[in-house]
């Protein structure tokens, strides 16, 4: 049988025990696993020494940048990037592994499965969220984005099969939170880089975005939280182009 390229499965932390055990178990079949932890206080650097991680410390730097300065620490130009809250599923590592034999790509996306009020959404935007997450190094690299970060690839990525199963223990409100924070982020983002919004953006964008996944993406058949889910965008969209605004006038006065 074929050998694989090696790979390191590379991960990133603050505060994850809760989520922290299964991730690892389920990356355990990567040649190692690395983990960059920013000053966790909780069990995290404990569970990660359990089970043979080898433990990088370095402080924040933003979700693109600490991403990046993680696969740079690994062994393996191969890297395989997950979050603390995320397990590779058993059709994903067998996928993993075959691609890996003889790679047709530099990257590849994998589906990503969300749960949200305790369903597996499998519709609207929760699914299949395609994710680059398995590159190689030298080929791909972190984009520097201070929120929604992703790969930027030479050439086009190939596809796998198997779910990355995303399962955030945060509550709902945390997750609301969140959400506000990252409109925050886009906003300041977008208005660094020039960018100017007007009124019927505004208003229009949040529709769009109800009809794209809610009803030409079927979101519909995910019950009260796949509504939720893509209501929760929604809002996310109308927030962000209102902090763009707000951001726009102070400039203006």
């Amino acid at each position: 049988m074929a050998s694989r390229e090696p790979f390191s499965a590379v991960i990133i932390t603050l505060n994850a025990g809760a989520q922290l055990e299964s991730c690892l178990q389920s990356v355990a079949f990567a040649d190692e696993v690395v983990m960059v932890d920013c000053g966790s206080r909780d069990d995290t650097v404990a569970l990660a020494q359990k089970y043979g991680a080898r433990v990088v410390h370095q402080d924040w730097l933003g979700y693109g940048a600490q991403k990046q300065f993680a696969i740079t620490q690994a062994r393996h130009d191969w890297v395989l990037c997950v979050d603390a809250d995320e397990r590779v599923s058993a059709p994903l590592r067998a996928s993993i592994e075959t691609a890996l034999t003889l790679p047709v790509a530099q990257g590849f996306e994998m589906p990503r499965c969300n749960r949200f009020l305790g369903r597996w959404l499998k519709h609207g935007e929760g699914y299949p969220d395609w994710s680059l997450r398995l590159f190689h190094r030298g080929h791909g690299r972190w984009s520097e984005d201070p929120v929604h970060e992703k790969v930027v690839l030479d050439g086009a990525p190939a596809r796998l099969r198997g779910d990355l199963m995303h399962e955030s223990g945060e509550d709902l409100a945390a997750y609301l939170d969140k959400q506000n924070r990252y409109t925050t982020l886009q906003a300041e983002a977008l208005f660094k880089q020039g960018k100017r919004t007007r009124a019927a953006q505004l208003v229009l964008s949040p529709w769009l975005r109800f009809i794209k996944f809610y009803v030409l993406r079927l979101g519909f058949l995910d019950g009260v939280a796949g509504f939720t889910h893509i209501a929760i965008g929604c809002h996310n969209s109308l927030m962000k182009y209102a902090k763009l605004m707000a951001l726009q006038k102070g400039r203006r006065n």
